[in-house]
């Protein structure tokens, strides 16, 4: 089974993928951290390079090629939620037999995990005031509200309802099986 986890940020795509990955012993893979591996560089100097969204695509659409290329197994990749849109949708739609999973979930769980990188995809704290948790608060809600209608294209959607990744990853396992038999 060929699986695409796709989801906003901090949504849990990376957590609750190797979860799933590593109980089912697929491979995986952060596709971020691919396209780092990839091209050699932090995402942010890749997107720097890259005028526009669609340009940066583009770009690094040539990773999720090779994936889809080099992985004919079991694997589960986690993405972002424009994997479902134009260059990267056009791709997935090549391949027979995978699975896109769009994980969802309310803003104020999203806004619990969020975390912060630097422009070397460095993990960084960062105190938020009131202030900024609803300008934050905002911006999820707006990616949430823009992405739910790229998550039509998925295979199947889950809303997280604020789990924990263990139990996620219970319920995508039990409805992955009960969706292939």
């Amino acid at each position: 089974m060929r699986i695409l986890i796709v989801g906003i940020a901090c949504v849990g795509k990376s957590t609750v993928g190797k979860l799933l990955a590593e109980r089912l012993g697929y491979k995986f893979f952060d596709y971020d951290l691919e396209i780092e591996n990839y091209f050699g560089q932090p995402i942010s100097f890749i997107q720097k390079d890259s005028w526009l969204g669609d340009s940066y695509r583009k770009k690094v659409r040539v990773v999720l090629e090779k994936i889809l290329r080099d992985n004919h197994d079991n694997f589960v990749v986690a993405m972002t939620p424009s994997s479902l849109m134009r260059e990267h949708f056009s791709i997935i739609k090549k391949h027979e037999g995978i699975i896109t999973i769009a994980l969802k979930d309310k803003s104020k769980y999203i806004f619990e995990r969020l975390r912060f990188y630097d422009e070397y995809s460095k993990p960084i704290d960062i105190e938020i005031n009131e202030r900024q948790k609803k300008l934050y608060l905002k911006e999820i809600s707006e990616d949430n509200e823009y992405f739910s209608r790229t998550y039509k294209k998925a295979t199947m959607q889950y809303h997280i309802n604020g789990k924990d990744a263990l139990l996620v990853t219970n319920d995508l396992e039990k409805l992955l099986f009960e969706e292939d038999s």
